[in-house]
């Protein structure tokens, strides 16, 4: 992901052809996918009294997603990413924070945070400083009540800037849950090979899944690497949002006490819906998908 400001999105979007517009963002995608497989769930986030961001809340509401916000009035628009996807369904990514980059600890709903057996942290918010301690806030608070804590890397480049933080969240038990992808991996052991890493990461006293695209995902903890399979799709079309997907249906599956292979099946199910169409939300009950493939939630 490359991060852009707002006049070179406007440049972007003006050069590029037919678009197809749809409500995004990482664990926003994530949370929503959650949802659909039967969760009660609830995002935090920061948007701008304009349509991108009415466009935003009106479709994570409807998804049945506690959303309550009180958009900016003022300072930069709405987030946006321009993702082009080639034939392959492989995609680039070119991201404008936008208001999202003033979250803040303000932002933060302490009661919120409290009641939620799982808080989800995106790692693309460690940029924005005013956002990164809006999370480092929202950590603290869930550990304090006794929550679990997941972080996503997010991004490879995004672990090469903030490697040491992510780790030093790790080390300090601050965060018990980590996803991330193979280059992510590689880039937070700054090691290429995945068995080594792989085996760095159980030293580390947390539960990791790592996905590894069609080799499908590795679930890590201080006692295994447990492989589990992807799941077979007919055509790869936009491979945007595979990752939060599989975030979502692993977090389903471990909020209603599933075992760790039945978790990462049921995010390789997510993943495997979200890559066969444009877009990062699902566009089929995935709860409804699960039931049809032998797991239901």
């Amino acid at each position: 992901m490359t991060l852009i400001d707002e006049a070179r999105a406007e440049a972007l979007y003006k050069a590029m052809g037919p678009a197809t517009i749809a409500s995004g963002g990482s664990a926003a995608n994530t949370i929503i996918g959650a949802a659909s497989l039967g969760c009660r769930a609830a995002f935090i986030g920061k948007l701008k009294d304009d349509e991108t961001g009415a466009a935003f809340a009106h479709d994570i509401r409807a998804a049945n997603v506690d959303f309550s916000i009180h958009f900016a009035k003022d300072g930069p628009a709405s987030g946006r990413c321009l993702v082009l996807v080639t034939p392959d369904g492989q995609r680039t990514m070119n991201t404008f924070l936008g208001a999202a980059q003033n979250l803040s600890e303000a932002d933060v709903d302490e009661d919120l945070v409290k009641q939620s057996a799982i808080v989800y942290l995106e790692g693309y918010l460690w940029d924005p400083p005013a956002a990164k301690a809006a999370c480092v806030k929202a950590a603290k608070i869930a550990q304090g009540a006794g929550r679990r804590v997941a972080l996503t890397l997010s991004d490879s480049f995004c672990v090469d800037r903030y490697r040491e933080e992510f780790l030093g969240l790790i080390r300090s038990g601050s965060v018990q849950i980590v996803f991330a992808n193979e280059s992510e991996l590689h880039s937070l052991y700054q090691t290429g090979d995945f068995d080594t890493a792989a085996a760095l990461l159980r030293t580390e006293n947390i539960l990791a899944v790592v996905t590894r695209s069609e080799r499908g995902s590795a679930v890590v903890t201080r006692d295994e690497v447990l492989a589990v399979p992807a799941f077979p799709v007919e055509r790869v079309v936009d491979t945007t949002g595979a990752g939060d997907l599989f975030a979502a249906g692993f977090l389903a599956g471990l909020s209603k006490n599933k075992d760790l292979e039945t978790c990462a099946r049921l995010g390789a199910l997510a993943a495997a819906e979200i890559i066969q169409h444009i877009g990062a939300r699902p566009l089929n009950d995935l709860a409804q998908l699960a039931a049809q493939n032998g797991l239901p939630v």
